[in-house]
């Protein structure tokens, strides 16, 4: 019989009394052995007679600050720090999160709220420890996670998983369109207490705008024409687990203003509801725009920035990630000798010929030029079997991927009689015959994000032809 493992120690640092007696009735009825201070000196002593699995303190004492504490016992594994302010500034709530605690509460307490963050915290720590025993063997093979690579710039974003993800602290990840943002999510979640509850990823960019805010809320029945039935949005769906938010500097202004109350609220009012709806989701949002200058162009709210932003994470492009080139090159190659039965090679002219490439679309471009490249070759897969849009070049991945402009040319929009997405349609292939069928070039000219154009080409695909 496996034997139960035992509750962490917890040091509870709070300078009113009658509270610090509450919070302690609290933490030990949910099994944990409670040590209590009044004082940062005092809670300075009791770590060193026992160190705590767990730290629930203050902001504000007699003589320092709660976060002075947090700075102290940060580089201590395992040790989660759950902070307690009467202030609820988000501004302090950040600065907590980002110095490495673990949570927050806001003061006057409610009981069950303070217990579903003991438990997460108790998760989190002990899944902090199993990430901690893994992380030298996943980085022996070369992964981690749902991520590749071995490169300096991965290793990074490995530290950065290994820190945060045990956590429930929302998460911005930045980088280019093709870098692995919603596998980075996924990591995230994979490497949460909430794990084995759901993960749901939604482009924001690719939904319509008529429809997005059902998507994400959810409605009654009746409450618009064509609302048939209730209908649980994807935080409806995610709770309990994870929401990912692909794009979200393409969601629409107003919008981001309900998604925000949302998200400091844990409430949500389905299209046509009455009544609130509570949702315990972990958001992970993602963007490839620079967010400074959509926040600066009004593109995103700042105040949803910067709730998102809680913890953030740059993906590195693959033009600066070296031999990750090689080794994911050969890692797409072999999946494909496996589903296929084959056993087809790189020649090294053609593994030179991957490394020399600036690979503007990342490593979803690879992954396709190597598919491709494996369809066209027989056992040898040599550089003419490449299907590179881009010719290598010593110039910033700008350059390499900029093209001429595309000028005139014009359709013809039957007024009373084509819909807005048939025109949207239309306008789409047309610039995209104009560039050559160049995804890149033609997401430039029509001001679209690149993986907003692969999605809504896959949206009109699944749609019935007309006749």
């Amino acid at each position: 019989m496996k034997k139960k493992a035992a509750m962490p120690h917890v040091l509870l640092v709070e300078d009113e009394p009658a509270e610090r007696d509450a919070l302690a009735r609290i933490v030990e009825a949910q099994g944990f052995t409670v040590a209590a201070a009044g004082t940062l000196e005092e809670a300075r002593r009791l770590l060193k007679s026992e160190p705590p699995g767990l730290i629930l303190s203050d902001l504000v004492l007699p003589d320092g600050s709660g976060l002075d504490l947090l700075d102290e016992v940060r580089e201590s594994n395992p040790t989660e720090f759950i902070l307690i302010t009467g202030n609820a500034s988000i501004e302090s709530a950040i600065q907590a999160l980002r110095r490495g605690a673990a949570d927050y509460v806001v003061k006057p307490i409610e009981p069950l709220h303070l217990q579903r963050i003991l438990a997460g915290a108790l998760r989190a720590l002990r899944l902090r420890g199993e990430i901690g025993d893994l992380r030298g063997k996943l980085r022996e093979l070369g992964h981690f996670g749902r991520l590749d690579g071995s490169s300096p710039g991965m290793q990074k974003v490995y530290d950065f998983l290994t820190r945060v993800g045990p956590t429930e602290v929302s998460v911005l990840i930045t980088g280019e369109s093709g870098t692995g943002k919603e596998l980075t999510a996924q990591t995230l979640h994979d490497l949460s207490p909430r794990r084995d509850g759901p993960m749901l990823a939604m482009n924001c960019g690719a939904v319509p705008a008529n429809i997005i805010e059902s998507e994400l809320f959810g409605h009654e029945r009746g409450s618009f024409t064509g609302a048939l039935q209730k209908h649980d949005g994807y935080f409806s769906r995610a709770n309990g687990g994870t929401l990912f938010l692909d794009e979200i500097a393409e969601m629409q202004y107003d919008l981001q203003v309900k998604l925000l109350r949302v998200l400091e609220t844990g409430k949500l009012t389905r299209i046509g509801g009455e009544r609130e709806v509570s949702v315990n989701v972990r958001i992970v949002a993602a963007t490839n725009r620079d967010v400074q200058a959509a926040v600066a162009s009004g593109k995103l709210r700042e105040d949803l920035y910067y709730r998102l932003k809680v913890m953030s994470v740059c993906m590195p492009p693959l033009r600066d990630r070296g031999d990750d080139v090689i080794e994911l090159a050969e890692l797409f190659l072999r999946k494909v000798n496996e589903k296929d039965g084959t056993s087809k090679r790189f020649e090294s002219a053609t593994l030179d010929r991957l490394k020399a490439h600036r690979w503007p679309g990342n490593v979803r471009e690879l992954k396709n030029v190597v598919q491709s490249a494996a369809i066209m070759a027989d056992e040898r897969i040599l550089p003419q079997h490449l299907s590179l849009n881009e010719t290598p070049c010593a110039a910033g991945p700008a350059d390499c991927s900029s093209a001429p402009p595309v000028n005139g040319g014009n359709f013809t929009v039957d007024i009373g009689t084509s819909t807005v997405d048939e025109t949207e349609r239309r306008l789409v292939m047309a610039t995209l015959q104009a560039c050559g069928n160049n995804k890149t070039q033609a997401a430039k000219q029509l001001g679209l994000n690149l993986k907003t154009l692969y999605n809504r080409m896959k949206a009109w695909e699944s749609q019935p032809k007309k006749a």
